[in-house]
């Protein structure tokens, strides 16, 4: 299983959010440069990145910040925020980007997350982001009536690499992932699915890597504020 450590982009500084909220941002590095090498140098193998501004705008924002990770480190990165077309993700793949993850789009128009995951095998995730079991969008400020298993359901034999699954109301939380919900999406389709949201402790990550189907969990609050340490998360990882 790997850890992805998460490096969330707000006005070109790394925060973390509660439950999505941007009025509840937590900055915890003035230089998401910094931050990545830290990451990087900890042995970690992936960045899971998000453009936080981009998810509300619908538009890179922090695409320097980005950048400018990317240029400072060596590992593969998964990015994910404001991304709603074929120009925007072709341009991130060709600026380094190993992965884009694509979420508003892939409820409003899911034959063009299709058409890029065929023409970028490995290179598409779908976010799966859910507030009471359905999907919400627009940097998770619209919640739509499709349900996760149904958006995730649509990008079988496509191509996609992963599918991300949030829960929102665990997000930023550290009080575990909502095992339950996301046993039940690794379940109904062969994607492997990435956790994400509230995971507070080793001993929720060992929950997570104990799913079956289960490819990978992101971590943020919990490496930033100390409470879950970086080598036994890479241990636990490893030994999944």
């Amino acid at each position: 299983m790997i850890v992805y450590p998460a490096i969330d982009l707000k006005d070109g500084t790394c925060v973390r959010l509660v439950r999505g909220e941007m009025t509840t941002a937590t900055t915890f590095n003035d230089d998401p440069t910094a931050q990545a090498r830290i990451f990087a140098e900890a042995g970690f193998e992936w960045l899971h990145c998000v453009d936080l501004n981009g998810a509300f705008e619908g538009r890179a924002v922090n695409a320097d910040a980005v950048r400018g990770i990317r240029a400072a480190i060596g590992l593969p990165i998964q990015l994910g925020g404001g991304i709603r077309d074929r120009a925007g993700i072709e341009s991130w793949l060709c600026a380094g980007i190993t992965r884009v993850v694509l979420g508003t789009v892939a409820l409003r128009n899911p034959k063009l997350v299709r058409e890029a995951a065929r023409a970028y095998p490995g290179c598409i995730a779908v976010g799966v982001d859910a507030r009471d079991g359905k999907v919400a969008v627009e940097g998770w400020a619209e919640t739509s009536e499709v349900t996760t298993s149904e958006l995730a359901r649509r990008f079988e034999d496509c191509g996609v690499a992963a599918i991300v699954f949030t829960d929102i109301s665990r997000d930023g939380t550290g009080k575990g992932v909502n095992l339950e919900g996301t046993a039940e999406l690794a379940a109904l389709v062969a994607i492997p699915v990435i956790a994400s949201g509230g995971i507070g402790s080793l001993g929720d990550l060992a929950a997570v890597a104990s799913i079956h189907n289960v490819a990978g969990a992101i971590v943020g609050r919990a490496l930033y504020d100390g409470t879950i340490d970086p080598e036994a998360a890479l241990a636990l990882s490893q030994k999944r």
